[in-house]
């Protein structure tokens, strides 16, 4: 299990047993949100299938509570594939890794957890030999924007996605 530590963080892959705190934190968050289209919401069945099957779940925990998390979604060639999207062939869907939803609590905001977890995740994409690398972001979620091109991600385009909710598409190839 990977622990790290960052501004008196622990970071670690979070697990099954971890996945009703992922729930209350981003319910919690997404609650304060100025708009509710800002972050499309994931159900437990979402959260567990992307623990270990489907992807990888990293966690911030300061002084034992989950203050933070961000997912890495490998979809294979399931319909959430977003290298489809972007015009990835069927025969590379397998090398599609998806920057997924990042949920950072207001009171550690501002410490680089959001671009930690972005470079946590492309290097665990590269090492599982992942070479595409593709992230949604709100239009108006300026600081995930900035942090995605700040990380090399590239926009390609915007559209509805999410049940109608407008977003950025990023791209990044990892090879």
């Amino acid at each position: 299990m990977l622990v790290q530590n960052i501004a008196n963080l622990e970071i670690r892959r979070l697990g099954h047993t971890d996945v009703p705190a992922i729930r209350a934190l981003m319910v919690d968050v997404v609650s304060r949100l100025a708009s509710q289209e800002l972050f499309a919401m994931d159900d437990e069945q979402y959260l567990n299938a992307h623990i270990e099957e489907k992807g990888e779940i990293y966690g911030a925990f300061q002084n034992g509570k989950l203050v933070a998390y961000s997912a890495l979604a490998f979809p294979g060639s399931s319909e959430s594939n977003l290298g489809r999207e972007f015009g990835v062939p069927e025969s590379d869907l397998a090398y599609v890794a998806i920057l997924d939803a990042t949920i950072v609590h207001e009171t550690v905001r501002g410490l680089g957890l959001q671009r930690y977890f972005h470079e946590l995740r492309e290097r665990r994409a590269r090492d599982n030999g992942y070479r595409y690398i593709y992230s949604t972001v709100h239009p108006d979620n300026l600081v995930s924007k900035h942090n995605l091109e700040a990380a090399g991600f590239v926009l390609q385009f915007t559209r509805p996605m999410y049940n109608g909710k407008p977003r950025h598409c990023y791209a990044k190839r990892l090879l």
